[in-house]
């Protein structure tokens, strides 16, 4: 199997992960609205397992706030995710080149690979070449053939981008709120001042 694994951007839409997992599983960066309902659907369906205590949140507020295009999803939702579609999918972390595995341990046969710069997702695919378009992309590994050798090189990838530091440090991170230019370092400081004043326009300045 010759190629190059390489980092497919998704768009910057507070939906990036709904879209990059449309993307590794069905060739599809437009799915976000689809797997929002998919993720709150197996939500509401399971109140024990997704409890308060769980979510974080009621589970019915849970419901209504991932519906909304201007909220991230995280582990919960990729955990929904790899379920849904029977495949494990792997999260590779730049900043710590720590990889999640979601799905694990359900004999799921094949598996798919997201990056991970700390604020936003992007998918991971295997192209011929690195100029080779997009519908040459190979998405999807059998876990006991070529994902090995994949996640190798997917490894390289993500060693290669925490080198170039093209990830941010959540917990010190400068942001600029849009709203008031008021500075705040970190996610912390960001989600306070949100709830505060309700201003959710931050840029990272350096």
């Amino acid at each position: 199997m010759e190629g190059t694994v390489i980092r497919r951007v998704i768009p910057s839409d507070n939906s990036c992960l709904f879209n990059a997992v449309g993307y590794v599983m069905d060739h599809d960066k437009n799915k976000a609205p689809e797997l929002r309902q998919v993720t709150a659907a197996t939500v509401a369906s399971d109140p024990t397992q997704y409890s308060e205590a769980f979510l974080g949140k009621p589970n019915e507020e849970y419901c209504t706030w991932i519906l909304d295009p201007e909220k991230w999803g995280g582990a919960i939702e990729l955990a929904i995710l790899a379920d849904y579609y029977g495949r494990e999918i792997a999260a590779y972390d730049i900043q710590t080149l720590r990889c999640d595995l979601y799905g694990q341990g359900k004999n799921y046969h094949e598996r798919v690979m997201l990056i991970y710069d700390g604020l936003h997702y992007d998918a991971l695919a295997m192209s011929p070449s690195d100029g080779a378009p997009e519908e040459f992309d190979q998405t999807i590994f059998m876990k006991d053939g070529t994902a090995g050798m994949v996640e190798r090189l997917a490894l390289n990838l993500v060693r290669e981008q925490q080198r170039k530091r093209s990830y941010t440090d959540t917990a010190n991170f400068t942001l600029r709120c849009g709203v008031c230019q008021i500075g705040v370092i970190g996610q912390k400081e960001a989600v306070e001042h949100a709830q505060a004043t309700g201003h959710v326009n931050f840029q990272e300045y350096k």
